[in-house]
């Protein structure tokens, strides 16, 4: 194994959401507290999105996610985080994880202190932060003009929009941002790109964060392409749009998966699909794989 190499981090921050971050998340849970997930909460589909309109929230969902990658298993709390309900009542298709944080964040001053007694009621020394703690969407321009409303929107159109936004526009949690300026290292993907690793990227303090750090700055890919419009965007477009974000390129290295290990340029081709669970990103494999990248010779983009 050869993640022992990224105990030279004293600051890891992974940004994104859904089941990708939470896989990169708990891949490298064995550097504790040096590990931090900047988290998208624009979802606004299932259960999350229910919520969110009934109760003018944040979405909870990706960050339930990340804390059920995280959690320890089994047990009786990731058990009941990760619970949802049946039947026909109002309770239907709710997760009881988001249910706890909503609930949670009604009895504290801010969403972060909500996430935080879920970390510890879980034993979860990763530190997890909202990308804000103000509600807000995503919407997308399309080739035509029009303005598309919303992730699950976003997902279904026909072809990749030209430009993203968020409505309304939000500032960055003030903790997100001192974690960017921390961090010697900083891992952008997997996940949904247009609505997970994307969404944290179009807040401009935290986007001016990411151009002011000295970070090594690496884009980790999907397994297989997606099944939305971003499955038309190729790697190196990837590339465009968050250094288009961002102001500046800061990319250097770039992980994809192959049957073979390789690099070629700056991209590192390693196996990380699971055999157990083939949509997703083997943890240790992942884990190791990231060493090795981060330890080859420096490759600006």
């Amino acid at each position: 194994m050869q993640h022992h190499n990224l105990n030279q981090y004293h600051k890891i921050v992974a940004i994104g959401g859904g089941h990708g971050l939470g896989r990169v998340l708990s891949s490298l849970a064995f550097l504790g507290s040096r590990v931090t997930g900047i988290v998208a909460t624009t979802d606004n589909g299932g259960s999350t999105g229910r919520l969110r309109a009934n109760q003018d929230c944040i979405a909870w969902g990706d960050l339930r996610n990340c804390l059920s990658h995280l959690a320890g298993r089994p047990s009786i709390g990731s058990l009941l985080f990760e619970y949802r309900f049946e039947g026909d009542s109002e309770l239907s298709g709710h997760n009881l994880g988001n249910l706890i944080l909503l609930a949670l964040d009604q009895l504290c001053v801010r969403p972060l202190e909500a996430v935080n007694l879920i970390r510890n009621l879980l034993k979860i020394e990763t530190r997890l932060i909202p990308m804000s703690e103000q509600p807000t969407h995503l919407v997308a321009l399309s080739t035509r003009g029009d303005r598309i409303f919303g992730e699950l929107n976003v997902d279904g159109m026909s072809e990749a929009p030209i430009a993203l936004s968020l409505e309304p526009q939000v500032d960055a949690t003030c903790e997100a941002c001192v974690a960017v300026q921390q961090a010697d290292l900083i891992i952008l993907g997997p996940g949904s790109f247009l609505t997970s690793v994307l969404p944290p990227l179009l807040m401009p303090k935290f986007a001016q964060q990411l151009a002011a750090s000295r970070a090594e700055v690496i884009f980790i890919d999907n397994l297989a392409q997606e099944c939305s419009p971003a499955g038309t965007i190729d790697l190196e477009q990837k590339l465009a749009w968050c250094h288009q974000l961002i102001g500046k390129p800061v990319i250097t290295k770039v992980l994809c998966h192959g049957e073979q290990i390789r690099m070629d340029g700056k991209i590192g081709y390693f196996p990380l699909r699971s055999k157990h669970s083939p949509g997703l990103h083997d943890r240790a494999a992942l884990a190791d794989a990231i060493a090795a990248l981060v330890t080859s010779p420096r490759l600006i983009a």
